[in-house]
């Protein structure tokens, strides 16, 4: 698909671009065309593309435990059941190393954060022209196919977990041990206003980092392989070199994926162990 661009900066510009649903400026409903009428678009235009993969992807996963789980067996298990039972047993060993406290909401989350984001990334992986170009011969201008190189997407998902902890910092301290915490350290207490600033700015990082991290993953690795990708359009030698350093950076991309979603899942745990653990 590179060569029917004008430019390797097209090119990469349509790629980046997330299939945007909302009102045009003369009030008619329809896809953006490009980035800036996407954003003329304003606060109501949805990315239909991230939306559909995330949820497709979500009913998916679903889907294969409930069915692994409906079949599963005391005799000699099939591949799917010792999958999910590999998942589940390497879930319930993170959680009960990071986790102290009692809360059977966790174990479920953690598997759901985890499996969730890991298919998310596991996207990277389709060639960049793929899907895109089925979309482009269906009369769709864009399509991005990784949920989790859309900051709405990485975002939406921290912002659930911030206010899980929230809602446990108050449930299991009450609102004024919640607000002790916040406004009583590290310095004395005639500080707090200090004591406050500090605190809820870490705070609030919480959620930031945990989504600005997932983002910024994926969306180095996709612009990688978009790179490559460019590489096909040009002589035979260089795609050649192009085919084997796409085959190279995706069986890299394979560790960075799981590790992402790894990483998702531990600070989630860690940060509902903390809303949970009292202050002294």
């Amino acid at each position: 698909m590179a060569t029917e661009y004008a430019s390797s900066g097209e090119y990469i510009k349509h790629h980046l671009q997330n299939l945007t649903y909302g009102q045009h400026a003369d009030g008619t409903w329809g896809f953006a065309h490009g980035a800036a009428e996407a954003k003329a678009m304003g606060f109501w235009a949805i990315n239909v593309d991230s939306m559909a993969f995330a949820i497709g992807l979500g009913v998916l996963f679903l889907f294969l435990f409930r069915v692994a789980a409906k079949k599963a067996t005391a005799g000699v298990p099939s591949g799917l059941q010792n999958f999910v039972e590999w998942i589940v047993e390497f879930i319930d060993g993170s959680v009960r190393g990071s986790f102290s406290h009692q809360n059977a909401l966790v174990a479920p989350l953690a598997l759901t954060v985890f499996m969730w984001v890991f298919l998310m990334n596991l996207m990277d992986l389709f060639p960049v022209d793929w899907l895109p170009f089925v979309a482009s011969m269906s009369g769709l201008p864009h399509l991005k196919v990784v949920p989790s190189t859309d900051p709405n997407v990485t975002f939406g998902m921290s912002l659930s977990i911030f206010f899980l902890v929230l809602f446990y910092s108050v449930k299991m301290k009450g609102a004024g041990g919640f607000f002790s915490e916040l406004a009583f350290q590290p310095f004395p207490k005639f500080l707090f206003p200090v004591n406050l600033l500090l605190e809820g700015v870490g705070l609030i990082a919480k959620p930031i980092s945990l989504a600005l991290r997932l983002f910024g993953n994926m969306y180095a690795g996709e612009m990688i392989f978009i790179l490559i990708a460019l590489m096909f359009g040009g002589s035979w030698v260089l795609a050649v070199f192009g085919g084997a350093l796409q085959w190279a950076w995706a069986v890299f991309h394979i560790l960075i994926i799981t590790l992402q979603a790894f990483i998702f899942m531990t600070l989630t745990i860690v940060y509902l162990d903390m809303a949970h653990a009292e202050h002294h």
